[in-house]
């Protein structure tokens, strides 16, 4: 059986934090306002994941009222839906992801980005695509003022 997840996240930029997409640190003055690192990138492949699984979304298994995940790795909140997924009986089958933002520039950190993915999922990297893109000015992203991610994902039962 295979199972399709969609996630989407976005998240403002701020002065005075760090940006972290995809578990990769990016030198850059603004970074993502959120209860935890705020990776946007992972976020909306939380979402995906615990929606091909049917179990709700990321702020029902990781509440921003909750303390313990004040300032998280989101790439370790990763690795425990992962073990979810795993723990149902599934694993990936694909992912693909585009994260949508004016600046600054992500091509060159792709690749890391798609290895710690790959590395958080137990999943070969061929099964992990992602992309980024801009709004060519338009709306939010578009305006500096934030930045979001879609993500999809097919998973099948082991």
């Amino acid at each position: 059986m295979i199972r399709v997840g969609f996630g989407y996240d976005a998240h403002r930029l701020v002065r005075e934090r760090r940006l972290v997409l995809g578990g990769e640190e990016i030198q850059w003055h603004l970074g993502l306002h959120g209860h935890s690192d705020a990776d946007v990138l992972i976020h909306a492949i939380i979402d995906a994941i615990l929606g091909a699984l049917g179990k709700g979304d990321i702020g029902q298994h990781f509440p921003d009222s909750d303390e313990r995940y004040k300032d998280a790795d989101s790439l370790f909140l990763l690795e425990k839906v992962a073990r979810l997924m795993s723990e149902e009986g599934y694993k990936l089958n694909n992912l693909d992801a585009s994260i949508v933002a004016e600046a600054p520039r992500l091509a060159k950190h792709l690749p890391n980005m798609r290895a710690n993915l790959a590395k958080a999922l137990q999943a070969e990297k061929s099964r992990v695509n992602l992309k980024a893109t801009t709004t060519e000015g338009m709306g939010f992203c578009g305006r500096e003022e934030g930045i979001a991610a879609y993500a999809v994902v097919t998973i099948e039962k082991v």
